[in-house]
């Protein structure tokens, strides 16, 4: 049963102990209060301020579990403390490998700490938990999508106008990794219901999928070299080097510009113009596919 008066305190300790540059915000002036404000900690997790105001006067609705993820992530909660909040708000606290919405402090202060360069957070089934500013300028708000529709395998085989236009000589490679990948996340799952009805769905949706599925390769995302296609930046020549999470199943993966190619410039120009190209940003298209190996 939920303890909305201790989950209120609970929230409200975290947010006061956290300081803007601890989640990669900017400090700002004229704070009268230890800690976050409300809307910033609101502005983190995407929900209203008015809601997250009434969970820390224990007045709001019963929190649901994405919601809860989403907080923990927010505060930067370690994973005892994130299951801590689950068990007060009435809720069962995740499998470890079910890592969901939710990112381990370690993570996301690495992911705060690179500025200069697109990163994001994908969990073991490819789904996009949090991104940096370049990488939402490059790809757009994956993590501001409900279900599946952050999840880059389902949108791969699903939606191919999500497709780069600079992966078409290499969607067969690309696909394949994507299922290779999936059947060893799986497997480390132990084929819980999470990943049998996800690969049921992708099977149905997909012939392609189904075909690459049938082949059982089994390989983990690794680091490999690319080419993005930016209309205004032009070509961008990047390593994608994945940092595995201790205690989860969560990688960090960083587009690290290749030396001698002139793609640092360009995310300079990215970043000081804040352009954004990629279908996802109010225009009713798919966003563009990010690389996550």
């Amino acid at each position: 049963m939920a303890d909305r008066t201790e989950l209120g305190r609970f929230l409200r300790t975290r947010r006061e102990a956290l300081r803007p540059s601890d989640v990669g915000l900017i400090p700002g002036s004229r704070r009268r209060t230890p800690g976050l404000r409300r809307a910033e900690v609101a502005l983190l997790a995407d929900v209203s301020v008015d809601y997250y105001e009434r969970l820390e006067q224990s007045r709001g609705a019963n929190a649901s579990e994405a919601l809860l993820a989403d907080l923990a992530r927010a505060l930067r909660l370690t994973l005892d403390e994130r299951d801590y909040l689950f068990r007060l708000a009435g809720h069962t606290p995740p499998a470890e490998v079910s890592t969901g919405r939710y990112a381990e402090p370690g993570m996301m202060f690495l992911l705060d700490s690179l500025t200069t360069v697109p990163a994001h957070i994908v969990d073991d089934l490819t789904t996009l938990v949090a991104q940096n500013a370049l990488s939402t300028t490059l790809f757009g708000p994956w993590t501001q999508r409900p279900g599946r529709q952050a999840n880059a395998i389902w949108r791969w085989f699903t939606e191919p106008d999500s497709r780069r236009r600079d992966f078409l000589e290499t969607e067969d490679a690309t696909g394949r990794a994507y299922v290779a990948g999936l059947r060893a996340a799986a497997a480390a799952r132990g084929h819980d219901d999470v990943v049998r009805e996800l690969i049921a769905d992708l099977s149905a949706r997909s012939a392609e999928f189904a075909t690459y599925w049938d082949k059982m390769e089994v390989e983990p995302n690794r680091s490999t070299a690319k080419t993005l296609h930016h209309p205004e930046a032009g070509a961008l020549d990047v390593h994608c080097d994945i940092v595995l999470s201790a205690t989860g199943g969560h990688r960090l993966v960083v587009l690290r510009p290749q030396p001698g190619s002139g793609t640092a410039e360009r995310f300079e120009s990215l970043q000081a113009h804040g352009l954004r190209h990629m279908p996802g940003d109010g225009s009713g298209a798919a966003p563009a596919s990010p690389p996550l190996e």
